[in-house]
């Protein structure tokens, strides 16, 4: 008699993460959902843009740790590179996303798409001067 109640508790435990494991799937495709629902397509775009950052200095640093840094200055040139427009990326995405329209009164889609091209001119000059 005794062995039932420890089964019954292992019952309950494993119910109750199941039922919590499966809240976190309804509230992460709830969010999806809502996501592909209500962004528009150019918010999409550059938030595509915006992983592929992530994924190239993530490849970037795994690189340097792997195999080693031995030209410095270029690791560190293409680094800043992609953080530098990754940053550049997500101020783009601030200024031209609808909800933000009050705190941008004067900056319109496109000069916010103009400042973003100049940025990236010179933060490319930078790192290309940089690797010498």
């Amino acid at each position: 008699m005794a062995p039932k109640k420890p089964a019954a508790a292992a019952t309950t435990s494993a119910s109750t993460s199941s039922s919590s494991s499966g809240q976190i799937d309804k509230i992460a495709l709830n969010i999806v959902q809502h996501y592909q629902k209500t962004t528009p397509q150019r918010t999409k775009l550059i938030d595509t843009f915006m992983a592929f950052l992530v994924i190239v200095g993530g490849l970037q640093f795994a690189y340097c740790v792997l195999a080693g840094n031995y030209p410095f200055n270029a690791f560190l040139s293409g680094f800043s590179a992609t953080v530098g427009q990754f940053v550049l990326t997500a101020s783009l995405r601030i200024q031209t996303t609808e909800a933000n329209k009050s705190e941008f009164p004067s900056v319109s889609p496109e000069r916010a798409f103009a400042d973003y091209v100049v940025g990236s001119l010179i933060l490319h000059f930078f790192c290309i001067n940089f690797i010498n």
